[in-house]
C-alpha cells in the first residue's frame, strides 16, 4: 500500500436538447434553448478545454452529443437564427452599459456580459 494513492475523477457530459425547428418563424421560445445552450454551455466548454490544452494539463473528457442536437448545431437556418440571437444581445448588453454607468457593480457586470457576447 502506498502512502500517496492516485485517485482518478471521471467527467462524463451527455449533451443533448429536444430538437426544435421551426422554419415557419424566428421567435419559438424552444430555439432560444439551444442558443442559451450554445452561449451558456457548449461555447463555455470548449473555451475552457482549449485553455487547458494551451496549458499543457493533461485532462480527458468524455462527451455525447446526441443526433437531434448534431442535427440542430449543423442547421444553417439555425446557425443564421443564433447570430441574430448574438446580434440582439448584443444591443441589449450595450443598451445596459450606459444605463448602468451610475451603479459600478451593475455596469461591470453589464460589460461582462458585453464582451462574453462579442468574443
Amino acid at each position: 500500500m502506498t502512502n500517496n494513492p492516485k485517485g482518478y475523477v471521471s467527467f462524463i457530459l451527455h449533451a443533448h436538447l429536444p430538437f426544435v425547428h421551426h422554419p415557419e418563424s424566428e421567435n419559438y421560445l424552444e430555439e432560444e434553448w439551444l442558443f442559451e445552450a450554445i452561449s451558456e454551455t457548449y461555447i463555455p466548454l470548449l473555451t475552457n478545454f482549449k485553455k487547458l490544452e494551451e496549458e499543457k494539463v493533461d485532462f480527458r473528457l468524455t462527451m455525447s452529443l446526441t443526433p437531434p442536437l448534431l442535427s440542430m448545431l449543423a442547421s444553417p437556418l439555425l446557425q443564421k437564427r443564433y447570430i441574430k440571437y448574438l446580434e440582439k444581445h448584443i444591443e441589449l448588453c450595450e443598451k445596459e452599459v450606459i444605463r448602468t454607468k451610475d451603479n459600478q457593480r451593475l455596469n461591470e457586470l453589464s460589460k461582462y456580459y458585453l464582451d462574453k457576447y462579442k468574443r
